[in-house]
């Protein structure tokens, strides 16, 4: 058993970190020994300035790695062959629904084609899967993993010609030609544009083709510098997924540590991070002339099958819940930053005997009942929820308070 030894941090960050002004607001109590910048104030810190600014927000949820192993696939298939995932995400379906954008990290290819389906330890996935992502509400797909070339070139051009087909999906990680590369992802709801990258570690030791340096965004930082500060000036906040870390390690690496300092220098507002396949804790880090980056270090599975009598903390992650708040004075520049920060936790959910129905729960509608049919022995809706907290301190939601959150 792998156990986080963070203590707790709260729940709420306020944060006002803007494109072209930034400022932040900062409790006045100590903070948190395990997380050296964060606020230890759930209040929202009163506005000054013009009483007449216009003010907005969006709300995001983002998750882990949808990582499809073949027990997974082999699950969804019915009696005619075909594949059908909609039931692995129908109970996390009105939460992802209820947001503005909601980001995943498809954590394997989806080849199609003559690609057959595979899983560990080189991985294709059928493109149902990518199907039932969509109608669960997921628009911005994160496919930059280590697992990218898993089925070399033509599944990654594969995977890209099945996301074309869905014009309301903004897919990052992933490039045809060097121009789609260098073209801007930016999603822009309720007046507040949302700037997106990706980038990966590895592949797993495969390589890049060398005429197609571009197919896959690999961590590289005079290219991450050079790529922020093109997209920096044409968003309100700029979002960076990051494939990173450790496995199975709820403590954050040296490496994580330092490209979260060099993304703060760029004035990046969010990273999301993935890949060690269970949870690690958020910072906030303040940035040089103002405003902070708030980092997910990583939101765990939130789909996958990599649990093992060693890993048995793969069967819970967490949906960052985050709400973006932008404010128009009527005077000067415009601020748009960070307002919440939060999370909640989700359970991968299959029998025992490995047997399905795989499907991913948020942890308030889990039951003892159904933990008790759980693969994994002795748990518990308490240790579940211990478990998060262990990560995640008073950053969890309930559902009491998320649907409080929601209505506003």
């Amino acid at each position: 058993m792998i156990r986080c030894k963070l203590p707790c941090v709260f729940l709420l960050f306020f944060l006002f970190a803007g494109c072209a002004q930034n400022a932040v607001s900062d409790s006045s109590s100590s903070p948190s020994s395990s997380s050296p910048h964060s606020s230890n104030s759930p209040e929202v810190p009163s506005e000054s300035g013009d009483s007449g600014a216009k003010v907005t927000r969006i709300k995001m949820i983002a998750a882990g790695d949808n990582l499809i192993h073949d027990i997974i696939y082999l699950a969804a298939r019915d009696e005619n062959m075909a594949y059908n995932f909609d039931s692995c995400y129908e109970h996390i379906k009105p939460i992802v629904e209820g947001a503005d954008i909601a980001f995943v990290n498809q954590e394997t290819v989806m080849g199609g084609g003559e690609f057959k389906p595979s899983g560990y330890p080189s991985f294709n996935t059928p493109q149902e899967a990518g199907a039932a992502l969509v109608k669960a509400g997921f628009d911005v797909v994160n496919q930059a993993s280590n697992h990218s070339m898993d089925a070399g070139e033509g599944a990654v051009q594969g995977t890209i010609n099945f996301w074309k087909q869905h014009s309301g999906v903004t897919m990052l990680g992933f490039f045809e030609t060097q121009a789609e590369r260098d073209a801007f992802r930016i999603v822009e709801k309720n007046g507040i544009k949302v700037g997106f990258l990706s980038y990966t570690y590895g592949l797993n030791g495969y390589r890049l083709p060398r005429d197609k340096p571009y197919l896959v965004a690999l961590i590289d930082k005079p290219l991450m510098e050079k790529e922020i500060a093109a997209l920096r000036p044409r968003c309100d906040l700029l979002v960076v997924s990051m494939h990173w870390g450790s496995e199975f390690r709820h403590d954050t690496s040296a490496e994580q540590k330092d490209l979260s300092s060099f993304l703060a220098e760029q004035k990046v507002d969010l990273v999301i991070g993935h890949h060690p396949h269970v949870t690690q804790g958020v910072e906030i880090i303040p940035r040089s002339g103002g405003g902070s980056l708030v980092v997910y270090y990583s939101l765990g599975d939130l789909l996958s099958h990599t649990q093992s009598d060693w890993t048995p903390d793969t069967i819970t992650g967490a949906l960052a819940y985050i709400v973006i708040k932008k404010t128009v004075p009527q005077k000067g520049e415009s601020v748009t930053g960070i307002e919440t920060a939060a999370v909640i936790p989700t359970v991968c959910h299959y029998r025992k005997g490995r047997r399905p129905p795989f499907a991913v729960h948020p942890l308030w509608n889990y039951t003892d009942e159904l933990a008790a049919l759980h693969y994994k022995d002795n748990m518990t809706v308490k240790y579940l929820d211990d478990a998060a907290r262990a990560v995640f301190g008073a950053r969890v939601l309930s559902q009491k308070t998320y649907e409080s959150l929601k209505a506003k």
